[in-house]
């Protein structure tokens, strides 16, 4: 019987998922999901393959897995960042600012990628997760056409212009030292196309 991790059998499972999590992230940021294979994950994390087809039976369900505790956190951190900020657009800084930086951090292929390197229930399950964090924006843009700030006229056109702009490797694909200053460029962008003409 394998040893166990921690005091009970609960313990063991959530950390051998947390260092399966670990190991996979390092390697979409190294290599992308193409070049993972259960077996390297289970190498680097230092788990027996046998455990870890156990836990995840394929690629694909390594990654919904991952995507959805990656998720769950990440929702979690945003709905945090935001509940101490009170101006939609400053709610709106707050959001576009943590999407970039996740998106500097988060290797997976793009959209249409996934869609041809997934079976459609798993990338349905994927996609399922962006619900949430566009709701939040979408309360955001709703927030601000009620105070005036923000441009009323076909929210969902720009909830999605907004969305189409945070989703842009090409923002964050930049050296290190030039993140800071791309992300809040593309932030103060961001606020500009949502923003009422001034009335000065």
């Amino acid at each position: 019987m394998p040893k166990l991790i921690g005091d009970s059998l609960a313990t063991h499972r959530e950390q051998v998922r947390e260092r399966v999590f670990a190991a996979l992230r390092a390697q979409l940021y190294e290599r992308g999901f193409e070049a993972v294979t259960l077996s390297g994950v289970a190498a680097a994390a230092g788990v027996g393959r046998s455990a870890m087809y156990n836990h995840f039976p394929d690629r694909q369900a390594l990654l919904v897995a991952f995507v959805e505790a990656e998720a769950a956190r990440y929702v979690a951190d945003l709905d945090a960042a935001l509940a101490g900020v009170s101006s939609p657009a400053e709610r709106l800084a707050v959001f576009a600012r943590m999407q970039l930086r996740r998106l500097a951090e988060f290797h997976l292929p793009p959209g249409q990628a996934l869609a041809g390197a997934l079976d459609p229930q798993a990338y349905r399950r994927i996609a399922a997760h962006a619900d949430p964090i566009g709701d939040r924006l979408a309360a955001i843009l709703h927030d601000g056409a009620a105070d005036g700030s923000m441009v009323a006229e076909g929210p969902d056109v720009l909830a999605a212009l907004v969305s189409a702009a945070l989703t842009s490797r090409r923002i964050v694909d930049v050296a290190p030292s030039e993140l800071d200053a791309t992300v809040e460029t593309a932030v103060r962008a961001v606020l500009r196309m949502v923003s009422t003409p001034s009335r000065d």
